[in-house]
């Protein structure tokens, strides 16, 4: 018999989209102790003949409806913390997940409820701001640091975007998870300035409010890196 304790592996997804102009997470509601009533990220525990992201997957799908999407997965971290779940010493591979125009969720599994969640409701200090379950609000954190940070010397915010779109549709995107607009003129300098950022189209938008000329169109590049980075506003 092993000396060790019992010891489990979960997986946790931070999944973001845009919606209505912000940056929006997919929380679902514990039907079940511990935390039943609380919100959290979707996940669960990962089974023996399936590797973490395999398991994130699967998770998604049963406490969402959310299918597997082709947008950008990538791990976070790893949270071990001794106290982090009261059933069992369980540690996290967490996971944060992204795409434009992502579906209602519809809750399942042990899930009571699923809902997207403007991120700054969540992490804000609002009388409204839902309790997170274990220490989700820190991987929230982590993860939302994660995206702004990749924003800023990556193209991955063309992840956020359905093709074919325009420069002001994805200005919108870094200004979403900024939190502020990129300044416009170096914004365009580094969006067209860096090979392979976005290829032009042959359409164009529709007509601006104010009858000017539309915009162009463009579809993402090959290019993966931004050299040098965009920076966010000090403060940010």
């Amino acid at each position: 018999m092993s000396d060790h304790p019992p010891f489990a592996v979960t997986v946790d997804l931070a999944v973001f989209t845009i919606r209505d102009g912000a940056l929006a997470v997919l929380l679902v509601e514990r039907g079940a102790d511990p935390f039943a009533g609380s919100w959290a990220l979707p996940g669960g525990f990962v089974e023996p003949q399936e590797d973490a992201e395999n398991a994130a997957w699967r998770e998604l799908l049963e406490e969402t409806g959310v299918e597997r999407f082709d947008g950008h997965l990538e791990q976070l971290r790893t949270y071990s913390a001794p106290d982090r779940d009261p059933r069992m010493r369980v540690v996290s591979v967490a996971h944060v997940a992204f795409a434009p125009d992502l579906p209602e969720p519809e809750a399942g599994s042990d899930a009571a409820g699923a809902r997207w969640w403007a991120v700054d409701d969540v992490l804000g200090e609002g009388p409204d701001r839902p309790a997170l379950a274990f220490d989700h609000d820190e991987i929230l954190t982590d993860a939302r640091e994660r995206v702004r940070a990749k924003l800023e010397y990556t193209t991955l915010a063309l992840d956020f975007v359905a093709e074919p779109f325009t420069l002001p549709e994805l200005r919108r995107v870094y200004a979403a998870v900024w939190g502020v607009a990129p300044d416009l003129g170096n914004f365009r300098r580094k969006v067209l300035g860096t090979d392979g950022f976005v290829v032009p189209t042959d359409g164009q938008g529709g007509a601006t409010s104010a009858g000017g000329r539309p915009p162009l169109l463009y579809r993402r590049g090959d290019a993966t890196v931004i050299q040098p980075p965009m920076l966010r506003t000090a403060g940010d």
